[in-house]
């Protein structure tokens, strides 16, 4: 039988040991900065946001919203504060964004909480002391897809609200989800091959306006990397900025103690996108 090339446990032999280590870096750096956690957006538990704050942060601060990976169906926001490092390090404010999960939730409903939770965000700029014009998004794997959302229209017959973007990070993500039903996750998340068509943002209507960078590690398998120049070349048929890049050595969970490290060029690239 053929390897599933979604399933990266099979690629990554650390990977366990990762997991545990972005986790553990997490809770050490949140212990070490102003956290607020659990703000709502939503009338769910999982709907909510931890905010963290640099000391004395300079009014007129950029904001930047990050979204865990997990393929739809895992993944915690407190297992990835250590993501804000980059972002604080520019003198930003970070919010590290939960939401519903597959199967219990759809995908559609999905894509419209995280939206509402950049819309929230912003929102929240007065009481936060930041600028509303300097807000940028992140996400990493299924992070990625949702985050790439905020700056494009899937399905809706209407065109949806969608927040005042600058600059989108997309980490190791996902572009064509024709082939996530039939895979591993075919029990876990349960995703139609309908919901697949409708949300996989090759097919999707890119919003002007935001850079989106591309990026995934060289480590990667190749869904990962085919979708990743797959996504570069509708945008660069569309006449959008966008910035498509490969990280050296990285898999697709080291990628993210890269992404959080302030001093790697993944990083630097980070602070560099929230500051502006």
């Amino acid at each position: 039988m053929p390897q599933d090339l979604y399933r990266n446990r099979d690629f990554i032999p650390d990977f366990d040991a990762l997991m545990a280590e972005t986790a553990a870096r997490s809770r050490e750096f949140a212990a070490r900065v102003e956290l607020r956690a659990d703000v709502a957006y939503g009338p769910s538990p999982r709907q909510r946001m931890d905010i963290l704050l640099p000391p004395n942060p300079a009014k007129g601060a950029p904001l930047h919203l990050f979204l865990h990976g997990g393929y739809w169906r895992s993944g915690s926001k407190a297992d990835h504060h250590l993501v804000a490092a980059p972002v604080l390090a520019a003198g930003g404010i970070a919010a590290v964004v939960g939401y519903d999960l597959m199967p219990g939730t759809r995908l559609g409903p999905i894509v419209a909480q995280v939206r509402a939770a950049a819309r929230h965000l912003v929102a929240m700029a007065p009481e936060l002391g930041t600028d509303p014009t300097r807000f940028s998004a992140s996400g990493h794997s299924a992070g990625a897809h949702l985050a790439s959302y905020l700056a494009a229209r899937g399905a809706e017959e209407t065109a949806p609200d969608l927040p005042p973007l600058r600059g989108l990070m997309l980490v190791s993500g996902l572009y064509d989800l024709s082939g996530i039903p039939g895979s591993f996750l075919k029990e876990e998340a349960a995703m139609t091959a309908a919901e697949a068509a409708a949300w996989s943002p090759l097919g999707a209507e890119q919003a002007p306006g935001p850079l989106r960078i591309i990026t995934r590690g060289s480590e990667e398998t190749a869904p990962f990397n085919d979708q990743a120049q797959g996504f570069a070349r509708l945008l660069q048929a569309r006449g959008l900025p966008h910035l498509l890049r490969e990280e050296p050595g990285l898999n697709h969970l080291s990628i993210v103690l890269s992404l959080a490290d302030p001093a790697s060029p993944l990083g630097m690239l980070l602070s560099e996108l929230t500051a502006g």
